[in-house]
């Protein structure tokens, strides 16, 4: 995939670039405190789990190479990146036979879809970084670097995002045609099975190529937002939050501002999985063991958000879904919509926030007999 046509990609979803009002770069906060809960959790995993005299980095000089799956464009991925950088070199201080850290040197890969703002990203990389920085453009469900190349990677709100939209729930003849939702949110059966299909091939894939890239030993961090085992997706805030979306759609499509067909074609590219399928999908895969998988207590999980909140946080994330599929002209509208129609609800959502998981999961390259 890595040296493959462009035209044959999946689907790209970037976040708003730039550093303006409504970009994800000044937007990004919640998925910021998701990264400060990790913290001290990746400190662990590196000081307990990383295994240098394996990667042969504990006795000579050498390059620990760190790619961040789904950076966007900062400055989240900069802090991330320092942490994991600041845990490595404090265990090669631990380690009693190279007192030296500055011995080894730090390559950073931040990885993105292709048109993600790369333009942003690097004009704000921090001047003091103690690491080479790289650009890999490209999607995470297919191979990016060469074979056994990775020491750690890193993941954040990105492994969510689907390849694609699966294909029978946007088909009219089909029996998953999603006519009422924008989400596996309806009641047309078959919808939730086909989203969770996808999310399940696109997770293997995931798989499948960090299998080739990372080195024996190597570990991956992924924090993904999830949901609750046994509770229905449509009853959780994320449900409720899409649910008024679509709302807000419907909405604009009985007053002529857009199309009917063009609501009743749009579908979230996205899917929240619950801990358990996770767990599950990771264990098919033989190459990698799970060696934490829990909870995050998010700083701002009990902070209340008023419905301006939800929309700045939104917006950055489903803007240029919304422009690539609805056209720019009533962008602002949706979203001034949205805004009332979440206020409204606000009470509701409120009481469904703890029904919404950010997770935490560590994995580590299995060391095999054909690596």
């Amino acid at each position: 995939m890595g040296c493959g046509n462009k035209d044959n990609l999946p689907k790209s979803y970037p976040m708003v670039g730039g550093d303006g009002t409504q970009s994800y770069a000044q937007n990004s906060s919640y998925q910021k405190g998701v990264m400060d809960a990790a913290k001290e959790l990746i400190h662990e995993a590196i000081t307990n789990k990383l295994d240098l005299n394996i990667m042969g980095l504990s006795h000579t000089t050498g390059t620990f190479h760190v790619a961040d799956l789904g950076c966007s464009s900062g400055p989240n991925t900069f802090s991330a990146m320092q942490n994991i950088i600041e845990a490595v070199e404090l265990k090669l201080i631990q380690l009693a036979e190279h007192q030296d850290p500055s011995a080894l040197e730090f390559q950073v890969f931040f990885s993105d879809q292709y048109d993600n703002d790369f333009n942003t990203l690097f004009k704000t990389l921090p001047h003091s970084r103690r690491y080479f920085a790289a650009g890999v453009p490209g999607s995470f469900y297919g191979r990016l670097f060469p074979k056994s190349c990775l020491h750690f990677v890193h993941s954040c709100y990105a492994l969510h995002w689907l390849s694609k939209v699966p294909e029978e729930i946007v088909d009219r003849n089909s029996p998953s045609w999603n006519s009422d939702s924008i989400h596996c949110t309806g009641s047309v059966k078959g919808v939730a099975e086909a989203y969770s299909a996808r999310f399940m091939n696109d997770v293997e894939a995931f798989l499948n190529a960090r299998t080739q890239e990372v080195v024996p030993g190597g570990l991956i961090v992924i924090l993904i937002l999830a949901v609750p085992d046994g509770i229905p997706f449509p009853k959780t805030a994320a449900g409720v939050l899409y649910d008024v979306f679509g709302s807000c759609l419907i909405d604009m499509a009985k007053m002529g501002l857009i199309s009917e067909e063009k609501v009743y074609s749009f579908n979230l590219p996205i899917y929240h999985a619950t801990p358990k399928e996770l767990e599950t999908l990771i264990q098919r895969n033989k190459y990698f063991s799970i060696e934490r998988m829990e909870e995050l207590n998010h700083p701002m999980r009990n902070t209340p958000f008023t419905a301006e909140d939800y929309t700045s946080n939104l917006r950055p994330v489903f803007e240029e879904i919304i422009k690539d599929h609805f056209g720019n002209e009533y962008v602002n509208q949706i979203f001034h919509n949205y805004t009332i129609k979440i206020a409204e609800n606000l009470s509701i959502i409120e009481e469904k926030t703890n029904d919404i998981i950010d997770l935490f999961i560590l994995l580590k390259r299995i060391i095999s007999i054909t690596d």
